[in-house]
Protein backbone atom coordinates (compact mmCIF):
# COMPACT_ATOMS: atom_id res chain seq x y z
CA UNK A 1 0.00 0.00 0.00
CA UNK A 2 1.69 3.17 -1.21
CA UNK A 3 0.88 6.25 0.82
CA UNK A 4 2.10 9.87 0.77
CA UNK A 5 5.35 10.27 2.70
CA UNK A 6 3.69 12.98 4.78
CA UNK A 7 1.11 10.49 6.03
CA UNK A 8 3.84 7.97 6.80
CA UNK A 9 5.74 10.38 9.05
CA UNK A 10 2.58 11.71 10.73
CA UNK A 11 1.51 8.12 11.39
CA UNK A 12 4.94 7.36 12.84
CA UNK A 13 4.72 10.26 15.30
CA UNK A 14 1.11 9.35 16.08
CA UNK A 15 2.29 5.83 16.87
CA UNK A 16 4.85 7.29 19.27
CA UNK A 17 2.12 9.33 21.01
CA UNK A 18 -0.25 6.35 21.16
CA UNK A 19 2.46 4.22 22.79
CA UNK A 20 3.80 6.95 25.07
CA UNK A 21 0.38 7.81 26.47
CA UNK A 22 -1.10 4.30 26.26
CA UNK A 23 -4.02 5.43 24.10
CA UNK A 24 -5.24 2.29 22.32
CA UNK A 25 -5.82 -1.34 23.23
CA UNK A 26 -7.16 -4.50 21.64
CA UNK A 27 -10.88 -4.27 20.85
CA UNK A 28 -11.23 -0.51 21.30
CA UNK A 29 -14.04 1.22 19.45
CA UNK A 30 -13.09 4.77 18.53
CA UNK A 31 -15.39 7.64 17.67
CA UNK A 32 -13.31 9.96 15.47
CA UNK A 33 -14.65 13.50 15.71
CA UNK A 34 -14.52 14.91 12.18
CA UNK A 35 -15.16 18.64 12.01
CA UNK A 36 -14.27 18.94 8.34
CA UNK A 37 -11.04 20.76 9.12
CA UNK A 38 -7.59 19.55 8.08
CA UNK A 39 -6.66 18.25 11.54
CA UNK A 40 -9.58 15.88 12.08
CA UNK A 41 -9.52 14.62 8.49
CA UNK A 42 -5.79 13.94 8.76
CA UNK A 43 -6.38 12.09 12.04
CA UNK A 44 -9.04 9.95 10.37
CA UNK A 45 -6.58 9.02 7.60
CA UNK A 46 -3.86 8.24 10.14
CA UNK A 47 -6.05 5.93 12.24
CA UNK A 48 -7.45 4.24 9.11
CA UNK A 49 -3.96 3.67 7.72
CA UNK A 50 -2.63 2.33 11.02
CA UNK A 51 -5.42 -0.25 11.11
CA UNK A 52 -3.66 -2.00 8.23
CA UNK A 53 -0.50 -2.91 10.13
CA UNK A 54 -0.69 -2.37 13.91
CA UNK A 55 -0.75 -5.58 16.01
CA UNK A 56 -4.05 -4.70 17.70
CA UNK A 57 -7.58 -4.64 16.31
CA UNK A 58 -9.74 -1.55 16.79
CA UNK A 59 -12.91 -0.20 15.18
CA UNK A 60 -13.52 3.31 13.88
CA UNK A 61 -16.65 5.36 13.36
CA UNK A 62 -16.34 8.87 11.94
CA UNK A 63 -18.79 11.38 13.40
CA UNK A 64 -19.48 14.89 12.16
CA UNK A 65 -21.55 17.34 14.19
CA UNK A 66 -23.46 19.57 11.78
CA UNK A 67 -24.28 22.64 13.82
CA UNK A 68 -25.51 24.64 10.83
CA UNK A 69 -22.60 27.09 10.73
CA UNK A 70 -22.91 29.32 7.64
CA UNK A 71 -20.90 28.02 4.71
CA UNK A 72 -20.65 24.53 6.17
CA UNK A 73 -19.73 21.80 3.67
CA UNK A 74 -21.62 19.00 5.43
CA UNK A 75 -22.91 17.49 2.17
CA UNK A 76 -19.44 17.51 0.58
CA UNK A 77 -17.96 16.04 3.74
CA UNK A 78 -20.61 13.32 3.75
CA UNK A 79 -19.54 12.28 0.25
CA UNK A 80 -15.92 12.11 1.44
CA UNK A 81 -16.79 9.99 4.46
CA UNK A 82 -18.94 7.70 2.34
CA UNK A 83 -15.89 6.99 0.17
CA UNK A 84 -14.02 5.63 3.20
CA UNK A 85 -14.28 1.99 4.16
CA UNK A 86 -15.51 2.83 7.67
CA UNK A 87 -18.90 3.61 9.24
CA UNK A 88 -19.82 7.27 9.61
CA UNK A 89 -22.59 9.33 11.16
CA UNK A 90 -23.64 12.97 10.77
CA UNK A 91 -25.56 14.48 13.66
CA UNK A 92 -27.43 17.75 13.22
CA UNK A 93 -27.77 20.03 16.22
CA UNK A 94 -29.31 23.48 16.62
CA UNK A 95 -26.92 25.74 18.50
CA UNK A 96 -28.34 29.09 17.38
CA UNK A 97 -32.03 28.16 17.82
CA UNK A 98 -33.92 31.44 17.43
CA UNK A 99 -30.80 33.62 17.68
CA UNK A 100 -27.99 34.82 15.43
CA UNK A 101 -24.55 33.30 14.83
CA UNK A 102 -22.93 36.59 15.79
CA UNK A 103 -24.38 36.14 19.28
CA UNK A 104 -23.02 32.60 19.75
CA UNK A 105 -19.63 32.55 21.46
CA UNK A 106 -16.96 29.88 20.93
CA UNK A 107 -17.44 28.33 24.36
CA UNK A 108 -21.16 27.69 23.84
CA UNK A 109 -20.56 26.16 20.42
CA UNK A 110 -17.72 23.93 21.70
CA UNK A 111 -19.72 22.91 24.76
CA UNK A 112 -22.68 21.74 22.70
CA UNK A 113 -20.57 19.89 20.14
CA UNK A 114 -18.51 18.14 22.82
CA UNK A 115 -21.62 17.16 24.79
CA UNK A 116 -23.13 15.67 21.63
CA UNK A 117 -19.93 13.71 20.92
CA UNK A 118 -20.04 12.15 24.40
CA UNK A 119 -23.68 11.21 23.99
CA UNK A 120 -23.02 9.63 20.57
CA UNK A 121 -20.00 7.74 21.91
CA UNK A 122 -22.29 6.26 24.54
CA UNK A 123 -24.97 5.50 21.93
CA UNK A 124 -22.55 3.74 19.53
CA UNK A 125 -20.68 1.88 22.26
CA UNK A 126 -17.39 3.70 21.74
CA UNK A 127 -14.93 3.72 24.62
CA UNK A 128 -12.61 6.25 22.95
CA UNK A 129 -13.24 9.66 21.40
CA UNK A 130 -10.37 10.70 19.13
CA UNK A 131 -9.85 14.44 18.61
CA UNK A 132 -7.58 16.04 16.02
CA UNK A 133 -5.71 18.42 18.33
CA UNK A 134 -1.99 18.60 17.54
CA UNK A 135 1.06 19.96 19.34
CA UNK A 136 0.35 23.56 18.31
CA UNK A 137 -3.15 23.34 19.83
CA UNK A 138 -1.69 22.08 23.11
CA UNK A 139 0.95 24.83 23.17
CA UNK A 140 -1.60 27.54 22.41
CA UNK A 141 -3.89 26.23 25.14
CA UNK A 142 -1.08 26.44 27.71
CA UNK A 143 -0.69 30.15 26.94
CA UNK A 144 -4.44 30.77 26.67
CA UNK A 145 -5.01 29.37 30.13
CA UNK A 146 -2.02 31.24 31.54
CA UNK A 147 -2.97 34.60 30.01
CA UNK A 148 -6.77 34.50 30.17
CA UNK A 149 -7.68 31.97 32.88
CA UNK A 150 -4.85 32.56 35.36
CA UNK A 151 -3.94 28.87 35.56
CA UNK A 152 -1.27 26.46 34.36
CA UNK A 153 -2.94 23.67 32.39
CA UNK A 154 -3.54 22.40 28.89
CA UNK A 155 -5.12 19.62 26.84
CA UNK A 156 -4.05 16.12 27.86
CA UNK A 157 -3.05 13.66 25.14
CA UNK A 158 -5.19 11.11 26.98
CA UNK A 159 -7.99 11.92 29.41
CA UNK A 160 -10.18 9.31 31.11
CA UNK A 161 -13.74 10.50 31.77
CA UNK A 162 -16.94 9.26 33.39
CA UNK A 163 -15.17 6.75 35.66
CA UNK A 164 -13.43 5.14 32.69
CA UNK A 165 -16.46 4.83 30.44
CA UNK A 166 -15.05 7.19 27.80
CA UNK A 167 -11.46 8.21 27.12
CA UNK A 168 -10.47 11.22 25.04
CA UNK A 169 -7.35 10.56 22.97
CA UNK A 170 -5.31 12.98 20.87
CA UNK A 171 -3.00 10.86 18.68
CA UNK A 172 -1.59 13.96 16.95
CA UNK A 173 -0.33 15.40 20.24
CA UNK A 174 3.31 15.15 19.13
CA UNK A 175 2.67 16.48 15.62
CA UNK A 176 3.28 20.07 14.49
CA UNK A 177 0.51 21.84 12.60
CA UNK A 178 2.73 22.66 9.63
CA UNK A 179 3.15 18.94 8.88
CA UNK A 180 -0.60 18.37 9.06
CA UNK A 181 -1.16 21.30 6.70
CA UNK A 182 1.40 19.91 4.26
CA UNK A 183 -0.35 16.55 4.15
CA UNK A 184 -3.82 18.13 3.91
CA UNK A 185 -2.76 20.22 0.91
CA UNK A 186 -1.30 17.19 -0.87
CA UNK A 187 -4.43 15.13 -0.15
CA UNK A 188 -6.87 17.90 -1.09
CA UNK A 189 -8.44 17.99 2.36
CA UNK A 190 -8.57 21.77 2.72
CA UNK A 191 -11.62 22.04 0.47
CA UNK A 192 -13.89 20.73 3.25
CA UNK A 193 -13.14 23.63 5.60
CA UNK A 194 -15.59 26.17 4.19
CA UNK A 195 -17.06 27.43 7.44
CA UNK A 196 -17.96 31.11 7.53
CA UNK A 197 -18.20 31.37 11.31
CA UNK A 198 -18.11 35.08 12.23
CA UNK A 199 -15.57 34.31 14.97
CA UNK A 200 -13.04 32.49 12.78
CA UNK A 201 -10.37 35.21 12.82
CA UNK A 202 -11.40 37.04 15.95
CA UNK A 203 -10.54 34.73 18.83
CA UNK A 204 -8.05 34.67 21.67
CA UNK A 205 -6.50 31.60 20.08
CA UNK A 206 -5.68 33.60 16.95
CA UNK A 207 -3.97 36.20 19.10
CA UNK A 208 -1.86 33.55 20.85
CA UNK A 209 -1.04 31.81 17.55
CA UNK A 210 0.29 35.08 16.13
CA UNK A 211 2.27 35.73 19.32
CA UNK A 212 3.99 32.34 19.05
CA UNK A 213 4.93 33.10 15.44
CA UNK A 214 6.61 36.30 16.59
CA UNK A 215 8.45 34.51 19.40
CA UNK A 216 9.70 31.86 16.97
CA UNK A 217 11.66 34.60 15.18
CA UNK A 218 13.59 35.13 18.43
CA UNK A 219 13.81 31.49 19.49
CA UNK A 220 13.10 28.72 16.92
CA UNK A 221 12.68 26.23 19.78
CA UNK A 222 9.90 28.23 21.45
CA UNK A 223 7.12 25.71 20.70
CA UNK A 224 9.16 22.74 21.87
CA UNK A 225 10.07 24.58 25.07
CA UNK A 226 6.47 25.54 25.84
CA UNK A 227 5.30 21.97 25.14
CA UNK A 228 7.97 20.50 27.41
CA UNK A 229 7.27 22.99 30.19
CA UNK A 230 4.32 21.00 31.56
CA UNK A 231 6.58 17.97 31.85
CA UNK A 232 9.34 19.93 33.54
CA UNK A 233 7.59 21.52 36.52
CA UNK A 234 9.74 22.77 39.40
CA UNK A 235 7.25 22.56 42.24
CA UNK A 236 9.54 24.26 44.74
CA UNK A 237 9.07 27.48 42.77
CA UNK A 238 5.27 27.45 42.58
CA UNK A 239 3.19 29.71 44.81
CA UNK A 240 0.73 26.89 45.60
CA UNK A 241 2.01 23.39 45.07
CA UNK A 242 -1.38 21.70 45.49
CA UNK A 243 -3.38 24.00 43.23
CA UNK A 244 -7.14 24.51 43.39
CA UNK A 245 -8.77 21.22 42.53
CA UNK A 246 -12.48 20.89 41.82
CA UNK A 247 -14.22 18.24 43.95
CA UNK A 248 -15.16 14.96 42.31
CA UNK A 249 -18.83 14.44 41.43
CA UNK A 250 -20.33 11.52 43.40
CA UNK A 251 -21.07 8.36 41.42
CA UNK A 252 -24.84 8.70 41.86
CA UNK A 253 -25.01 11.91 39.84
CA UNK A 254 -26.67 11.71 36.43
CA UNK A 255 -24.69 11.46 33.19
CA UNK A 256 -25.79 14.96 32.18
CA UNK A 257 -24.38 16.39 35.42
CA UNK A 258 -21.14 14.49 34.88
CA UNK A 259 -20.95 15.81 31.32
CA UNK A 260 -21.30 19.37 32.61
CA UNK A 261 -18.50 18.85 35.12
CA UNK A 262 -16.22 17.21 32.56
CA UNK A 263 -16.84 19.96 30.03
CA UNK A 264 -15.82 22.53 32.62
CA UNK A 265 -12.57 20.66 33.10
CA UNK A 266 -11.61 19.98 29.48
CA UNK A 267 -12.82 23.18 27.81
CA UNK A 268 -9.88 25.06 29.29
CA UNK A 269 -10.48 28.12 27.12
CA UNK A 270 -13.39 29.64 25.19
CA UNK A 271 -11.80 28.71 21.86
CA UNK A 272 -10.93 25.02 22.23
Amino acid sequence: MKIPKELYYISKRAGKAIAQYDMLHEGDKILVAVSGGKDSLTLLDVLTYRQTFVPIHYQLIAVHIDSGIPGSSASLLQQHLASKDIPYHIEKIDIVQEGNWNDVNCFWCSWNRRKTLFQLADKFGCNNVALGHHMDDIIETILLNLFFQGEISSMKPKQVLFEGKITIIRPLALEEEQNVTRYAKRSDLLKFDTSECPHNDNTKRTIVKNLIKQLEKINPDIKKNIFNSLQNIKRDYLLNEDGNKMPDIPANKSLSQKIKKVLRDILQSPTI
